[in-house]
């Protein structure tokens, strides 16, 4: 029976180079199913976020054998053949363990795309000197995500010490009046720090996408 609320945005590739991911949250288990019945008949890849172990498990088991899936980011890439890397890389950096499955998830999107990407992990402003470290690391790479949650410093900091774009991504990592993350967006869109791009609480996805976008990069069909 044909679900009237999947409908897969197969031609999104052809007019911006990005192809539809699939944000499992949400979706029921046979929503899933059905859209990934659909790629398999389109005979097209596609990427899944917020898919954690639990749901994955519920997925039905010949789509579940095709699925190259991680925890700790939530995603998973279904029917896909690694691409050829682009010669591009992008470090990507968690302010704290607490950040990683934000930052996970962008790093996961760009590898799905062919770009190398270096985690840096831990390198909250709390203890800046592990931030230092990598610095110069950092400094050569062409676009830095930042994934942090509380006061969302890091991505300023970030944005004061290297020439590349910097993408904020503030996490809902925080107590209090953190609020949810909404502390840490609006820090990130008053930093001082000039030319920050900066996405939705969470969505390391979005930001893995600006990081394609300003590279110039995406997936190209077989």
């Amino acid at each position: 029976m044909t679900d009237p609320h999947v409908k897969l945005d197969l031609k999104r590739h052809a007019r911006i180079g990005l192809e539809e991911a699939v944000l499992c949250e949400g979706k029921s288990t046979a929503q899933i199913d059905t859209v990934l019945d659909h790629a398999a008949g389109a005979g097209v890849s596609m990427l899944l976020t917020r898919l954690p172990a639990e749901r994955l498990a519920t997925i039905a088991t010949h789509h579940r054998t095709r699925l190259d899936h991680e925890a700790v980011s939530r995603t998973a890439y279904f029917a896909w053949t690694k691409p050829a890397n682009h010669g591009a890389a992008v470090a990507v950096l968690s302010a704290g363990t607490s950040d990683a499955p934000v930052a996970g998830e962008a790093a996961r999107t760009l590898r799905y795309y062919g770009v190398e990407t270096h985690e840096i992990g831990d390198v909250g402003v709390a203890g800046l000197w592990r931030l230092m470290e990598r610095v110069e690391e950092i400094r050569a790479l062409p676009v830095v995500i930042v994934a942090a949650g509380m006061d969302a410093a890091l991505p300023s900091v970030v944005g004061g010490l290297v020439p590349g774009l910097v993408v904020a991504v503030p996490t809902s990592t925080g107590y209090g009046v953190a609020a949810g993350g909404k502390t840490a967006l609006r820090a990130a869109l008053a930093s001082c720090a000039p030319g920050i791009a900066v996405v939705n609480i969470d969505n390391g996805y979005g930001a893995a996408c600006v990081a394609l976008r300003a590279l110039g990069i995406g997936r190209a069909r077989s």
